[in-house]
């Protein structure tokens, strides 16, 4: 089922395209952390009786988790920005599709509409109008 494109899930973008940064580095260099390095105690029977000995190692149980939940994640957090690329890319109206690439996807930082008005030619007004008419908000 497709959800709906709205106002917050194009906001929400710019969010998840650096969590997806995030996750790739970690994914990358989780094995590196000692948090995974884990000791375990077993019990030493080659004397004849029970002698407690420390085991010290990696946790490839955890690391395997830790990866497959970053990883569903992600391609959760890749499809979700493809949808709204995709919504951004098959808007008809040029100037509409200019606007919404710059105010949603495009740059690092969120843009104000003012800036956005700037370099479409527009006033800040009709920005505005022209993001609420096309996701039919009154």
């Amino acid at each position: 089922m497709v959800e709906a494109m709205t106002k917050d899930r194009l906001l929400a973008y710019r969010s998840k395209r650096e969590e997806i940064r995030e996750l790739e580095y970690t994914l990358e260099n989780r094995w590196k952390s000692e948090t995974l390095i884990g000791n375990n105690v077993i019990f030493d029977y080659s004397k004849g009786y029970p002698m407690p000995q420390s085991v010290v190692g990696f946790d490839y149980k955890r690391y395997e988790r830790l990866q497959d939940r970053d990883l569903r994640r992600k391609s959760d957090l890749e499809k979700e920005c493809a949808e709204i690329e995709d919504f951004v890319d098959r808007i008809q109206d040029s100037i509409t599709r200019r606007i919404f690439k710059i105010y949603f996807i495009d740059g690092k930082k969120p843009v104000k509409q003012k800036e956005v008005a700037k370099k479409v030619h527009l006033d800040q007004s009709n920005v505005s109008r022209k993001i609420d008419e096309y996701l039919n908000i009154a």
